[in-house]
């Protein structure tokens, strides 16, 4: 059976657990503290020498690590990663972004506020993370504006990873009130069949 490393308040785990639970797919979670630094230890890095979870342990043993990677792994061959080469190199494109412009931002500002973690080396970097988080919504309003989703009206992994850290914003004091847009593809994404939710902070 297919292992998970993982966290439960993690929007990157909720990624992979998402789509395994759409797939169909049986799997064994293993929760970490990582707030605790159990992702630190010997015995972790051997898993993931980066120290981050989630890793996916496949059934021979072989780890992959990055949410977004675990992502393409899992969705090769199936209707969540698209055949059509152009539209497959948007998806990874939307991958990309989520990993450079919209993680490090919207993820970072919900982790530091929900875990009281603004302290005096951090304060000074909320107000660009809040900056560059709104600029990435802004990229995904405009793009999404007539759009059902964000490749080939079709739901992809493009979604799943953007939709992780999206639908819980609220969490890092970001207000969706003037992304219609973006409101209506959480929408659209949570009614799903197989939808599961990821756990609150």
């Amino acid at each position: 059976m297919l292992r998970l490393h993982d966290c439960a308040f993690s929007g990157n785990g909720y990624k992979v657990r998402l789509l395994l639970t759409l797939l169909g797919l049986p799997f064994e979670r293993v929760e970490y503290d990582i707030l605790r630094g159990a992702t630190r230890t010997p015995e972790f890095l051997r898993l993931n020498p980066n120290g981050r979870v989630p890793v996916l342990e496949l059934e021979d043993g072989r780890c992959l690590a990055e949410s977004n990677a675990i992502l393409v792994y899992l969705a090769e061959g199936t209707r969540f990663l698209p055949q059509d080469r152009f539209e497959r190199a948007l998806a990874m494109q939307w991958l990309f972004f989520e990993q450079y412009s919209h993680e490090p931002n919207l993820a970072t500002l919900r982790f530091w506020i929900t875990h009281r973690l603004i302290d005096e080396e951090r304060r000074p970097m909320v107000e660009g993370k809040r900056r560059w988080g709104y600029a990435a919504l802004d990229v995904m309003e405009r793009h999404l504006a007539g759009r059902r989703y964000f490749v080939g009206e079709r739901y992809s992994i493009a979604d799943i990873a953007l939709y992780a850290y999206t639908h819980v914003a609220d969490e890092g004091e970001f207000d969706l009130a003037r992304y219609g847009a973006v409101r209506r593809w959480l929408e659209r994404v949570a009614a799903e069949p197989g939808h599961i939710a990821i756990t609150r902070v």
